[in-house]
């Protein structure tokens, strides 16, 4: 027994030995490596903790931590332990202290997030254990980025004034995290806040404090985080300027040298000028008042007084003065002496104290009565014989003046007449070269252009008609008689045309001298180039045929249940209506339309063709209206004016007229480089005096169609053919002449007769050559009948300028035909056109457009955009006076494509307008009720 107590208290001891030498060993071996992984009595510290983490799409996260003192390092996620396997730990020494840390890592999916349903976000942490007890890091949450699509609030169009205040709104949509915004102009970054005029605030608006001009453009608000971009609709910002009214200008002269009269000022809405669809000037541009000039008196006589007593030098004197009435206001003074003087008779002289007629013998003062008596006998006697005389002498001139009127320029125009031709073969051409034989009748009708009564305008106008001469031909009894027939008419209101503005190529009514010479001849039979028609509400078109020249009369532009009977004509202008000023020429035919007492709703829109070379600013071009004997400004081409509107065109004038008269291009030259065109021509006939000749004829005409037509019409008379298609060419104003040669002439074939082959026009010739066409002839002679070709060339060129060649190669056989014009007389079929079949635009489109476009839109797609659209856009200070401004444009528009017919450009400009974006309408998706119109009338 007690040697089994003595065993068992041997093993006891000998366990509790070993369990105190184990502990031990524990304690060093613990303390050995706590001395590794830190100082002893420290908690362990977190070097680097989880931060907050997004998840991009399906891409896991991250979580990291490190810590030193640790043993050991786990991550709890949402309050659960992260099972071991999904750690990643390593540990390494600190380079500097020679410690260990340990660094622990776990994977976080998409997954996980959204399978986590709590009141927090995803969230983890890392603990810390050490010998002295553990440590937590932060939490860190873990949630899923995205980007939402559509903004809260997308910025809008805004139209401000200048200086004024621009705010875009601009709200970024959804996110996490919560997007950035940034500011685009026109694709490109804005920089805000660098001039202190643009700044953001902290609802990511948009401030602009004072609006400049450069400020318009196209805003875009752009968000963004690290999942996406997204852009806002972009809005438009229109920096307008409202239109300011310049200082007047002076006060112009009285239009009245005597009496009541008026006077204008004028200013312009350019300060500043409308912008970006500002408002125009409201008021009126020009200013009226009365004025009275003080008509200047001329000074009259006052009656004489009584003769004074006669004097001792044996006259007397008598006086008046210059007081009935006095002149005044700068009037003529008094013509005539203010003293008389005559010798005294009667007995009342005395000379050394002894009557007069004691000193003198009594035969001498009989001698002298009858002497003063006899005088007074003979002039009377004198003067009664040369009235006699001149009486006898007009008489004389009466008899023979009438013989060489050519009677068919009388009546030409509206009626039949008799005449002998010189060419059999062209019935239809008066040679005005030769003066008509009565005797040979040959009848012949009105003009085939003119087939319904071209000439009423002129059969109404009594001062040229009434009364008609019997015009009598040499050598015969029969009288050539002329009636003038009367057509109904239709005018408002019981007014009669009033033809006497009408420009008709001839003066039936003047008799004067001048109305008998030859030039005067010429020129009255020279074609009548004029269209006529009657118009009512609907409108229409009327067009001289073959001379670019239209006029066109809007739809509504005639009242109701009225009509006009309407006429334009063309004149082409002597010397005698030209400018005073000669530095200006003429640069388009005279146009008159009317009649004058035309009363229209709206301007009537007119076409004249040109021939200035307008491609450079050599020119100072002018619209001038003749009123009376002179030509008077309207308007500058290249200036703005409420008056009347003018489109400048390579070839063509546009106008919008609104007073019927007569009206011309005019031109200034700038410089030497100013250029008109001129046409060249070449027209052939055989010789009728040589049966071997042959003649070429080559004209220098404006480059228009109606200075061309008069060359055809003219060479119809004398039986000349086209050779050559013609040129164009370009005419400097540099005072240089134009040369005309030929060359190349076969020799052995071919005489020239004169011997010249050049002609030379001066520069003054060809500069005003609208007078009258240039022309100039070579006359050739074959050797002998066998050669029927002939070809050579035609030089034409300006000294030191441009040279264009005509080659010529034709038959010189009588009845060969030449090469046709580009028109021909028989083109002249439609001179008028009347409702809608007038007009490209078809009247119930044309009435939605003006509707569309004349109401006020806050959108911007008003009047002005359209003619923006059409390039109508200058001056549009006209259309702004106008009751229509939509109206007046499409009528311009009508007028410019009167020959293509395209309605293709108009049908894109609508389209593009209704494609404009307008501030309202900027981020919305279709189109607005008025922008779907818009479309469907494209």
């Amino acid at each position: 027994m007690g040697q089994f107590s003595r065993g068992c208290c041997w093993s006891f001891a000998t366990l509790l030995l070993l369990g105190l030498q184990v502990s031990a060993a524990l304690a060093r071996g613990l303390r050995g490596e706590a001395l590794q992984h830190g100082q002893s009595g420290t908690l362990p510290r977190f070097l680097e903790e989880p931060v907050d983490a997004y998840i991009i799409k399906s891409n896991p996260i991250k979580l990291r931590c490190q810590a030193r003192p640790a043993l050991q390092i786990f991550f709890k996620c949402n309050g659960e332990w992260v099972h071991q396997s999904q750690h990643m730990s390593q540990e390494h020494t600190d380079v500097v202290t020679g410690l260990k840390i340990r660094e622990v890592m776990i994977n976080v999916s998409r997954q996980q997030v959204e399978d986590f349903h709590g009141p927090e976000d995803y969230w983890c942490l890392c603990v810390a254990w050490s010998h002295l007890g553990t440590s937590k890091s932060r939490k860190a949450s873990v949630r899923i980025a995205y980007l939402r699509k559509n903004f809260e609030q997308d910025p809008q169009g805004i139209e401000v004034p200048l200086n004024g205040m621009i705010v875009l709104h601009c709200r970024p949509p959804e996110g996490v995290p919560v997007a950035e915004v940034e500011w685009l102009k026109n694709e490109e970054p804005l920089n805000v806040g660098n001039d202190g005029l643009i700044s953001k605030n902290g609802d990511h608006d948009l401030i602009i404090s004072e609006a400049r001009l450069s400020d318009s453009g196209n805003y875009t608000c752009v968000a963004s985080n690290i999942v996406a971009k997204r852009r806002s609709a972009t809005s438009m910002v229109v920096v307008y300027v409202n239109g300011g009214w310049s200082s007047w200008s002076d006060w112009s002269d009285c239009s009245v040298r005597c009496g009541r009269g008026v006077q204008k000022r004028s200013r312009t809405c350019t300060n500043p000028a409308p912008l970006n669809g500002g408002a125009f000037c409201e008021g009126m541009s020009v200013q009226k008042s009365t004025c009275n000039t003080v008509c200047p008196v001329d000074g009259g006589w006052g009656e004489w007084s009584e003769w004074s007593v006669c004097s001792s030098d044996c006259d007397r004197h008598r006086s008046r003065e210059c007081t009935a009435p006095e002149p005044k206001h700068g009037g003529r003074l008094c013509d005539g002496f203010p003293l008389a003087a005559e010798n005294c008779t009667g007995g009342l002289c005395t000379q050394n104290r002894k009557l007069l007629h004691d000193a003198k013998p009594q035969g001498v003062e009989r001698t002298s009565d009858v002497a003063l008596y006899s005088g007074l006998a003979a002039g009377v006697v004198t003067v009664v014989l040369l009235i006699i005389a001149v009486t006898l002498y007009r008489r004389s001139q009466s008899d023979y003046g009438v013989d060489v009127i050519d009677s068919s320029a009388l009546t030409g125009g509206f009626q039949s007449f008799s005449f002998k031709t010189s060419r059999q073969a062209n019935p239809l051409l008066i040679n005005s070269s030769m003066q008509p034989d009565l005797t040979v009748s040959r009848t012949y009708t009105s003009p085939i252009c003119f087939q319904d009564s071209i000439d009423k305008e002129l059969m109404a106008e009594h001062s040229l008609l009434d009364p008609l001469p019997d015009l009598k031909a040499k050598g015969t009894t029969e009288r050539a008689e002329y009636h003038v027939m009367s057509h109904p008419q239709t005018f408002p209101r019981g007014l009669a045309p009033d033809y006497r503005g009408v420009a008709v190529g001839t003066t039936l009514g003047r008799r004067s001298k001048n109305l008998f010479t030859p030039r005067v001849f010429q020129t009255l039979s020279r074609p009548l180039h004029k269209a006529t028609a009657v118009f009512g509400h609907a409108g229409g078109r009327l067009v001289v045929p073959n001379t670019g020249i239209s006029l066109l009369v809007p739809h509504g532009g005639i009242a109701e249940d009225t009509t006009w009977e309407m006429y334009m004509s063309i004149n082409q202008e002597d010397s005698s209506t030209m400018p005073e000023d000669g530095a200006e020429i003429f640069l388009s035919p005279a146009v008159t339309y009317g009649p004058p007492g035309l009363d229209l709703s709206c301007p009537i829109a007119m076409t004249i063709a040109h021939c200035a070379e307008v491609a450079a600013d050599n020119w100072n071009i002018r619209l001038k209206r003749q009123i009376q004997d002179r030509w008077e400004e309207v308007m500058s081409v290249d200036e703005e004016s409420t008056s009347c509107y003018c489109l400048l065109e390579a070839q063509r004038c546009h106008l919008l007229l609104e007073q019927p008269g007569r009206y011309a291009l005019m031109g200034e030259a700038l410089n030497q480089e100013a250029a008109k065109r001129l046409r060249l021509a070449v027209f052939g006939s055989p010789d009728p005096s040589n049966s071997l000749g042959f003649c070429l004829r080559v004209y220098c005409v404006d480059d228009t169609p109606y200075a061309f037509q008069e060359v055809v019409v003219g060479e119809r008379r004398r039986g000349g053919r086209l050779l050559e298609e013609p040129k164009m060419m370009l005419f400097k104003g540099n005072t240089f002449s134009l040369q005309v040669s030929i060359q190349d002439v076969p020799r052995l074939l071919w005489s020239i007769k004169p011997f010249t082959t050049c002609q030379e026009f001066s520069f003054s010739q060809v500069w005003a050559s609208n007078r009258s066409p240039l022309q100039c002839a070579f006359s050739l002679e074959r050797y002998n009948l066998s050669p029927s070709q002939l070809s050579c060339k035609i030089s034409v060129r300006q000294v030191t300028g441009e040279e264009q060649i005509l080659q010529i190669y034709t038959s010189v056989v009588e009845n060969e035909k030449g090469v046709a014009p580009f028109f021909t007389q028989s083109d002249c079929t439609i001179t008028s056109q009347t409702g809608s079949k007038a007009f490209k635009i078809p009247p119930s489109i044309r009435q939605r457009i003006s509707a569309t476009f004349d109401t006020a839109n806050a959108n911007g797609k008003d009047w002005q955009l359209l003619a923006q659209k059409l390039h109508i856009d200058r001056n549009l200070g006209y259309f702004a006076c106008q009751e229509s401004p939509s109206s007046v444009i499409l009528s311009l528009w009508e007028a410019q494509h009167q020959d293509s017919g395209d309605l293709d450009s108009l049908a894109s400009a609508l389209e593009e307008i209704g494609k404009v974006q307008s501030p309202r309408e900027a981020g919305t998706l279709g189109c607005s009720k008025e922008d779907c119109e818009l479309t469907r009338l494209g």
